[in-house]
């Protein structure tokens, strides 16, 4: 048989992750074992138990359905806004849509201070969790799906800036560099060369974080954001476990649909 020639190397890649990733289980304390105790299994059986069969009367049906229309909505309200902050500091932070880069702009260390100045912005925003955020305008603002949408807009402006940044950058430049020559404005170059390159992979994107979006608001629920996750929040603290059933079936038919729009939508891209 013939001999695999990077076997030295990748046993001692290997070798080298095991190293590495030893210690991070034990300081995170990850016992999967625990699992297997007869104690948990008991708690577990009981717990799954109260699952069967769901809650399918018709009031509390209607209740979901104005919970997931919320969660829907949250997602969609707060990644709109997300766009408002994310397109106007991708526009700024974007090196081929940089005047001074090609000389004419004399301001250039103006330039490069306000994109460092955005970028750390963004770093910020994006640094601190959607669920944070949630529990502090959940402070702010009180219960509700204010909280939600302006936690998603928050985290994720910081998350679509900085990679639609690099989506802009990565794409063929000489269109957006060949308008800047000739004296075009930063918008026009943009509008006209960068963007029809670079549009479908932006567009995926964007669908990609509302399907992220839409799980992010259900869990935010927890925290009392509004939403799917407030109403399970609500049925776990009753033990209600035929209501958690109930809303978790939802919450992956939920996801299923988004995954499926997102798909035809790429599609539909990519044609």
């Amino acid at each position: 048989m013939p001999s695999d020639p990077a076997w030295r190397s990748r046993v001692t890649l290997t070798m080298l992750g095991l190293v590495l990733l030893w210690p991070m289980l034990v300081y995170s304390e990850f016992e999967p074992w625990i699992l297997l105790d007869q104690q948990s299994l008991q708690a577990s059986w009981r717990f799954v138990l109260n699952f069967f069969p769901p809650e399918l009367s018709a009031d509390f049906l209607k209740i979901v359905l104005v919970a997931t229309w919320q969660t829907i909505a949250i997602a969609t309200a707060g990644l709109v806004l997300a766009l408002l902050l994310a397109i106007p500091a991708a526009f700024i932070i974007s090196e081929h849509l940089s005047i001074s880069r090609i000389g004419r702009s004399q301001t250039r260390v103006s330039s490069r201070l306000i994109r460092q100045i955005v970028r750390w912005i963004l770093v910020i925003l994006r640094s601190v969790p959607e669920l944070v955020w949630a529990l502090l305008f959940v402070r702010i603002v009180g219960l509700g799906a204010t909280a939600g949408v302006l936690a998603i807009a928050l985290t994720y402006a910081g998350m679509l800036g900085k990679v639609y940044a690099e989506i802009l950058e990565s794409s063929d430049a000489h269109a957006s560099d060949t308008l800047l020559r000739n004296g075009s404005s930063r918008l026009s170059a943009f509008l006209f060369g960068s963007l029809p390159n670079a549009l479908p992979e932006l567009t995926s994107y964007t669908i990609y974080r509302w399907e992220c979006a839409i799980r992010g608001s259900v869990v935010m629920g927890f925290v009392g954001a509004g939403g799917l996750g407030q109403r399970m929040d609500e049925s776990l603290k009753m033990l209600a476990g035929a209501e958690v059933s109930t809303i978790l079936c939802v919450f992956v038919v939920l996801v299923a649909a988004a995954d499926l729009l997102s798909h035809v939508a790429r599609k539909s891209l990519n044609r």
